[in-house]
């Protein structure tokens, strides 16, 4: 049997997928089976078996398609690390960064100037197709077309699903995976095109998204860490992504970039929190009770807002945690601000020291 990614694989037949698609819960299938399924009387997502709306749509996943249908030569030849074992530790190495950057008379760098000049250009880069071009060279890494992509995403939700559809998401993977100034304009991108819904289940369930941007936050400078927290918050407002970013070890990343006093980081802390898997990863880092009792001593009311919830679940996690943050102070910090004037942090710092008082 040829050794392909489970990703691309229907999770009801195990078959690679020709037509893959997205349910409402942000898992895809092939779209034959999924339809067997919901034909007959289904009405649950045959993974997590939650309950799907009535008649739910089903999403072409073009991105995963075009993955498929480009490793399918090669995939026999290729056969991927098996799930035991520390499969992340497996992962390719990124290639290094490498300057990339079009000559000023080269058609990437007319491209940009078109895409710069406003709507009207924009519009004629998209209707000549042209976005295949710059796609193309973003994916090499080159800075101009990285950032003329861009600028292709900020005319409205139809570009960005349209751009989803035409291999972008391919393109700025590899763009990210390269590093370097391309990478942060390439994951700036993604930010923009996952502001759709659509999007986001497309985007996340694309098998290079996630885990790449989880590298660049791991060896990225502290641009490249921004813009890959950022591009993971966006994702990560889908609860399946929240998952899958955890599963791809993104905690101990994030952990460090918010104790070098990334707000952003915190607030994607926060919304791995939600779901029960990111809880239980946040709990196994060392230190991270003193990461975030940092927060909540020097971080803007964003920040701790989210490191004051954030630090109520771990606690309510575990008891050990809980003792810990009582020794560092957090049920003083907590006191002082049960009064504060912005109403969530002093609601969540309330939350906060009922469960200290418990531990």
């Amino acid at each position: 049997m040829e050794a392909w990614p489970d990703d691309f694989r229907c999770p009801i037949t195990l078959e690679v997928m020709t037509d893959p698609v997205i349910l409402p819960s942000g898992h895809t299938f092939e779209r034959r089976s999924i339809q067997r399924w919901l034909d007959g009387g289904h009405l649950t997502c045959p993974v997590t078996n939650l309950p799907l709306p009535p008649s739910p749509p089903l999403i072409p996943n073009h991105a995963l398609r075009r993955l498929i249908s480009a490793v399918a030569p090669v995939a026999a030849a290729a056969p991927v690390p098996s799930e035991g074992g520390d499969a992340r530790g497996r992962r390719r190495e990124a290639a290094p960064a490498v300057a990339h950057q079009s000559s000023p008379s080269s058609p990437v760098q007319a491209l940009l100037r078109l895409a710069k000049s406003g709507a009207a250009g924009r519009r004629e880069v998209l209707e000549s197709g042209n976005a295949a071009v710059l796609l193309r060279h973003a994916a090499a890494g080159d800075e101009a077309a990285a950032r003329a992509v861009l600028l292709l995403t900020l005319d409205g939700d139809d570009t960005r699903v349209g751009l989803v559809a035409d291999g972008a998401v391919d393109a700025l993977s590899a763009a990210v995976r390269r590093g370097g100034a391309a990478a942060a304009l390439a994951a700036t991108a993604l930010t923009s095109l996952a502001t759709v819904d659509v999007n986001k289940c497309t985007i996340g369930a694309h098998p290079s998204v996630i885990p790449e941007l989880v590298g660049l936050l791991r060896r990225g400078g502290q641009r490249e860490r921004r813009e890959a927290s950022t591009a993971l918050y966006e994702l990560c407002k889908l609860p399946e992504n929240r998952r899958r970013a955890v599963r791809e070890g993104v905690a101990p990343p994030l952990a460090d970039f918010a104790g070098d006093g990334s707000a952003r980081a915190v607030e994607v802390l926060g919304l791995l929190a939600k779901c029960r898997e990111g809880r239980q990863e946040l709990c196994k880092i060392p230190g991270m009770v003193e990461v975030l009792s940092g927060v909540v001593k020097s971080g803007n009311p964003r920040a701790i807002e989210q490191a004051v919830l954030v630090l109520n679940w771990i606690c309510s996690e575990s008891n050990g945690l809980a003792l810990e943050a009582i020794k560092l102070g957090v049920f003083q910090l907590c006191e002082n601000l049960v009064n504060d004037d912005n109403c969530k942090i002093a609601k969540n710092a309330v939350e906060l020291a009922r469960t200290l008082e418990t531990a």
